[in-house]
């Protein structure tokens, strides 16, 4: 958006749309001309007072032919008391496709534009409704896919995050003042203490690095994890899905190949979204359907976070198992999971035996976690979980109050840098002036997480990833 149109009144549904579906569908209108449209479409029932925060029933028309579209409530928000600090006017109509799409045809028409992706929220932001922690966090709390994203993206929203950013950002200054001072009136001036300022400067490098790695939680919680299921057919892939799941999403039988095509399951575990990728056996097969999903599969590996190869403890590692655990990307952490637990299991080889298979565990030897479970009666799925988690980064009793998202964690360990490249020009004793160089560019980073300093362009590519209508 850019910020010469922001005094247009724009106009967006504010709800999902879906033929068939949603009971009720908002049109959202912020901007000078808010309230002088409604009045223009809406006819209220009866003698009702258009006020401020009040709720008014009646119908739209259509100002052409006079034709009831529909039956409303309208909302009336007068500027300053809105979410983006202007007069903002929602007409709540019927749900569904021709309605919503009827009303905001007119509201368009009537003199509002089509809003921009995130363009409320931008209109917040410039108008010091929000800062730029809480606006990206309206945004996170829209596509949680978990409660824990979801208290994560409150915490955002209640500020806390632009607090301790902000704080950080203060004791910054507060250390280029002193330097700065020393550059201009050094002379007039009591010695610097050059050991407190770099202490500071450590500390707050330290703060930054913790909310980074904090950050890199967050992530994981904000958007889950992609995690393929391998392995020979009849090891009981499906059978693992459907346990984690909880349903019978995959078919289950004795026979080999059962799962010709890729299947995938959406779950919480531990907090963390998880889409599991139930694939089809990978094995020589003259099979022309059953050799499209082992393709399918092998392109799923290369697009998964994590893979669980899954091998048949009453048959032992064998050497298909030790061919399949080497079609597994270098640098995936990779689950060797023994199944069938709950079976009599013979004297066999294992993964980490090298009997018979070779000692190399291949590319993935670092990240390599071997388990034992039985899929039929729910045995080891926990540990199964923990090491799940924990191989992609999960920190076992994680409490994490708040993260950073990808630009904000992008920023903070830009600002971590330039203090330690500050810290470097004190260290080899170098003047004053060049000992600011980073730290100021360790200050404007900082102000870019909340928007402090930012710059049109910034802005819109920030809003631009929202949904419209927000």
């Amino acid at each position: 958006m850019s910020l010469s149109h922001a005094s247009d009144t724009i106009a967006a549904v504010a709800t999902a749309v879906a033929a068939g579906e949603g009971s009720v569908a908002i049109v959202r209108l912020s901007g000078p001309a808010a309230e002088a449209i409604g009045r223009r479409l809406f006819r209220p029932a009866g003698q009702q007072e258009w006020a401020s925060h009040r709720v008014l029933y009646g119908h739209v028309l259509d100002p052409s032919n006079g034709e009831r579209v529909d039956e409303v409530l309208l909302l009336l928000m007068r500027a300053p008391r809105s979410f983006t600090r202007e007069t903002v006017l929602e007409l709540h109509c019927h749900g569904g496709l021709i309605s919503v799409q009827r009303l905001l045809a007119l509201v368009l028409a009537a003199g509002a534009r089509r809003a921009l992706p995130g363009e409320f929220s931008q209109r917040a932001f410039l108008n010091g409704r929000l800062d730029l922690t809480q606006a990206e966090a309206i945004s996170e709390l829209i596509s949680a896919r978990s409660r824990r994203a979801a208290q994560l993206a409150m915490a955002g929203l209640d500020g806390g995050l632009q607090q301790q950013i902000n704080l950080l950002r203060e004791r910054l200054l507060d250390q280029m003042v002193e330097l700065e001072a020393r550059v201009d009136f050094e002379e007039d001036l009591p010695p610097l203490d050059a050991n407190a300022v770099t202490t500071e400067l450590a500390a707050v490098g330290a703060e930054l690095r913790a909310l980074v790695a904090a950050g890199d939680q967050g992530q994981l919680v904000r958007e889950g994890l992609r995690v393929a299921i391998v392995g020979q057919p009849n090891v009981g892939k499906s059978s693992l899905l459907n346990a984690l799941s909880g349903s019978e999403r995959a078919i289950v039988t004795d026979l080999p190949g059962t799962t010709r095509d890729l299947l995938d399951s959406e779950l919480v575990l531990e907090g963390v979204p998880i889409t599991l990728l139930d694939t089809a056996g990978i094995r020589a097969t003259t099979n022309p359907i059953e050799k499209i999903g082992i393709e399918r599969s092998r392109a799923a590996l290369a697009s998964a976070d994590a893979v669980l190869l899954l091998y048949d403890l009453t048959a032992g590692w064998t050497p298909a198992d030790e061919a399949l655990r080497q079609e597994v990307p270098e640098g995936l952490p990779l689950l060797l999971v023994g199944n069938k637990a709950d079976q009599p299991i013979a004297n066999k080889t294992t993964p980490s035996s090298g009997k018979n298979i070779g000692a190399d565990a291949g590319n993935n030897a670092a990240k390599t976690t071997e388990l034992k479970i039985s899929a039929l009666e729910g045995s080891g799925l926990g540990e199964l979980t923990k090491q799940l988690l924990r191989s992609c980064g999960q920190t076992e009793g994680s409490n994490l109050k708040l993260a950073l998202n990808q630009r904000q964690r992008d920023l903070a360990a830009s600002a971590a840098a330039a203090l330690a490249r500050s810290m470097e020009a004190a260290a080899q004793q170098l003047p004053w002036d060049f000992w600011t160089i980073d730290l100021r560019e360790a200050i404007r980073s900082l102000g870019e997480i909340t928007g402090a300093e930012i710059n049109e362009s910034l802005l819109d590519r920030v809003f631009s990833k929202f949904c419209i209508g927000k």
